[in-house]
């Protein structure tokens, strides 16, 4: 009896030691829009534990109140309708989906990662003269590019944003579908070869906060993370001035050399982009003469099945 309390013991302790470490940052976000989406969670779940842990509760009650051997419950075969338990069994769910039914469609609009921030946290609203952080996000093999058309610099593996100021995410992918995921600061959001989509967001606290791909795409997909850094304004300037103090010059040719697939990419910065090169990205058209090009640069006369000339494609993803 000792050795099978004591291997009881060992099993339990052995189960619980990997979670002794875990921290859940989608419960404890740094992020508004991450607060918020947290919010969701725990409104949705203590919802539904109101149908869940009744039912749970009472299936028990009754198993035991109505055993064979308990001479004092009422045994009643023929019994077969009650108006009471109807209404209760009935309205409760009821109520219950109707409830989260108009959470969802609130949610749904006021979370939508398309749609403009409307405060910086609770009780403080974005002020009038606050101008946005544009990020232009490329997931590639297998490492993420970070390009900061206003400060003209780009970085792989490294991202960094001043705290309580709007970031507006434009991302895309160079080859396959995979998805840009911040948990301390939004919900993922897919990255697309071909097309755009775009996260709004704010973070809210200094910090470093990891990133990642949340899509498998390949070989290399378990390296592609990153550090997101929460920084004060003072800071973000002094980060972009070492990203252009120390870095190379982002041409056509250097990204495509970057974009070339890789694993467990060192963090390294560029100087100087080449202009227009994210929407080259996002288009294919890095190089004009590639057929899968969706602009109208290639030689005349060059067309193919399913060609989309001077078109861009923009897909939206909750």
């Amino acid at each position: 009896m000792t050795s099978m309390k004591a291997l009881r013991g060992w099993l339990l302790f052995t189960v619980t030691l990997p979670l002794a470490g875990c921290q859940s940052v989608l419960m404890s976000p740094s992020g508004d829009l991450a607060r918020q989406q947290r919010d969701l969670i725990i409104t949705s779940t203590v919802l539904m534990l109101l149908i869940i842990v009744p039912v749970i509760v009472l299936t028990l009650w009754f198993a035991w109140h109505f055993r064979a051997s308990n001479k004092k419950a009422t045994y009643d075969p023929d019994w077969d309708h009650s108006t009471i338990l109807e209404l209760l069994i009935w309205s409760a769910p009821l109520l219950i989906i109707i409830a989260l039914g108009a959470i969802t469609w609130v949610s749904t609009h006021k979370l939508d990662p398309y749609r403009p921030l409307d405060q910086l946290a609770p009780g403080r609203p974005i002020p009038a003269n606050a101008r946005p952080l544009t990020v232009y996000v490329v997931a590639l093999d297998w490492k993420w590019l970070f390009i900061y058309p206003e400060q003209g610099i780009a970085t792989v593996n490294e991202l960094a944003a001043p705290v309580d100021r709007p970031i507006n995410f434009k991302i895309t992918a160079s080859t396959v579908m995979n998805s840009f995921f911040i948990p301390a600061l939004a919900g993922q959001i897919y990255a697309m070869p071909g097309m755009e989509t775009t996260l709004q967001a704010v973070i809210n606290r200094p910090g470093e906060f990891e990133g990642f791909s949340a899509n498998y795409s390949g070989l290399g997909f378990s390296g592609m993370h990153f550090v997101f850094h929460g920084m004060n304004e003072g800071d973000f300037g002094r980060w972009v001035e070492r990203a252009k103090g120390g870095g190379g010059d982002l041409s056509r040719e250097a990204y495509v050399k970057l974009a070339q697939p890789s694993r467990y990419e060192p963090v390294h910065a560029y100087a100087t982009v080449a202009p227009g090169l994210y929407q080259a990205i996002l288009t294919q058209c890095v190089d004009p003469n590639s057929r899968a090009c969706m602009t109208s640069t290639r030689p005349a006369g060059d067309t193919h099945t399913g060609d989309m000339e001077g078109m861009s494609m923009s897909s939206r993803t909750e």
